[in-house]
């Protein structure tokens, strides 16, 4: 390929060099990774796993190391507006040049080596990285851990925020078994950050077995609200933060940003006082409970896409009574769209469903969407052939002092936000469930 080819022309091509969009394996991008030299990415390393919260976990230990004064590079997926934003070095989304070497230095090292499109975008995000000089790269597992392109990196701690039932086709059928392919992420004697409480047997075994210093939320790290402050608290034994509410609005917020604090203390980082407090209010990611305002309509975007997901949407919800909330639905073909509907059905007034046809092989038009959904709250809404249609459709429907939700998946959130960034909606706050 010339050299002269734009960052969209890469992103053309590598989509489909792979036979495959999903290959899991790491011998593939372990030899190209060999063939370009690379080293670590940065002097330590954070690889963040989990069913829902990765993102907002990669956001708060970014700001937070930055907020004392660390450099810092934060590789995410997938993305919602422009590929850009998976590549963060500083808080800055890589441009277009950066991206583009960094596509040509994985080519150069390709030979006749396939990579599907999430490996060639790892691998040049690991070059970038390598050339940034950083305190601390923040990697985002993009499917499972174990297999997933990322974990060609031996991490200093690892994270696993939740494990929950998603992706059943290729890490297994059963919290157990996605759990133990989340939980290959860690290393021997490292440490490893758990999210939830109760994570499943397997994760711990796996801990136990490679000798990885499990540290357990509920057990060895411990946070909840304080009511006198209106705040929250964190402490570990021997150590206690007073903190100010996440920026990022949610319930799960505080679980989130509590793991990302046990990872930053796991680390060999100096992390000065101020910075847990600036860096906990700082983080933003977009499309997590995202709100704008359009004529007295509180439009929230959400990338909700798995039972789980949708029960934490939930409980926001019912946190934040509104005269009416219309749901704008989405969903990619290999989701629990019933699972996802009935979480959050008894939340929802009315439903607008919208089809994904857009985002490809996975995409799932609005009348499969409703032959799914028989027998839920949700088969007889109104169909529209995509997301711009539907969100249109419910602010139509919609009064002052109601509230409009589209989620559902990335895609959702991403032709949400494009829709409304298109119709000049104010922005909000946003937060990640």
């Amino acid at each position: 390929m010339a050299a002269t080819r734009s960052l969209q022309d890469w992103l053309g091509e590598i989509e489909g060099r792979h036979p495959r969009e999903v290959d899991l394996g790491l011998d593939r991008v372990r030899e190209v990774a060999g063939r370009m030299g690379l080293a670590r990415p940065a002097r330590q390393v954070a690889t963040v796993a989990g069913s829902n919260g990765k993102g907002s976990t990669v956001a708060f230990i970014e700001a937070i190391a930055m907020a004392s004064g660390l450099r810092v590079g934060a590789y995410t997926s997938p993305h919602l507006l422009a590929y850009n934003e998976r590549v963060r070095i500083d808080g800055v989304d890589a441009d277009d040049a950066s991206l583009v070497a960094a596509f040509e230095a994985v080519e150069a090292a390709r030979g006749g080596t396939t990579l599907t499109y999430f490996e060639y975008g790892t691998l040049a995000a690991l070059w970038l990285f390598e050339r940034a000089e950083l305190d601390l790269a923040v990697l985002e597992v993009g499917l499972g851990g174990r297999l997933d392109a990322v974990n060609i990196v031996n991490p200093d701690v690892a994270v696993v925020t939740t494990v929950d039932l998603d992706h059943q086709d290729w890490l297994g059928a059963d919290r157990e078994a996605i759990g133990a392919e989340k939980a290959g992420i860690a290393r021997a004697w490292k440490p490893l950050v758990l999210g939830e409480d109760d994570p499943p047997s397997s994760v711990l075994g796996h801990a136990y077995a490679i000798g990885a210093s499990a540290i357990r939320a509920g057990s060895d790290y411990r946070f909840g609200p304080d009511g006198d402050s209106g705040g929250w608290w964190w402490r570990e034994p021997g150590f206690e933060l007073a903190l100010p509410l996440p920026g990022l609005a949610a319930p799960a917020q505080l679980r989130n940003a509590a793991a990302a604090i046990a990872a930053l203390r796991a680390l060999d980082l100096a992390i000065d006082d101020g910075a847990w407090a600036r860096g906990v209010a700082a983080a933003r990611i977009p499309g997590r409970l995202q709100r704008f305002e359009r004529g007295g309509v509180d439009v929230l975007v959400d990338v909700g896409h798995n039972p789980q997901a949708s029960r934490a949407l939930a409980e926001w919800l019912r946190a934040a009574p509104a005269a009416r909330t219309i749901a704008v639905y989405g969903a990619l073909a290999d989701k629990d769209a019933v699972g996802v509907v009935e979480a959050i059905a008894p939340c929802v007034d009315a439903w607008h469903l919208a089809g994904t046809s857009a985002a490809g092989a996975r995409g799932r038009d609005a009348d499969a969407l409703a032959e799914a959904l028989a027998g839920t709250a949700a088969p007889d809404a109104p169909r529209h052939g995509d997301v711009g249609g539907a969100l249109e459709a419910a602010l139509a429907d919609a009064r002052p002092g109601d509230r409009v939700l589209a989620f559902g998946s990335f895609h959702v959130a991403g032709e949400a936000l494009a829709w409304l960034a298109a119709a000049g909606s104010e922005a909000g706050t946003g937060g990640d469930v």
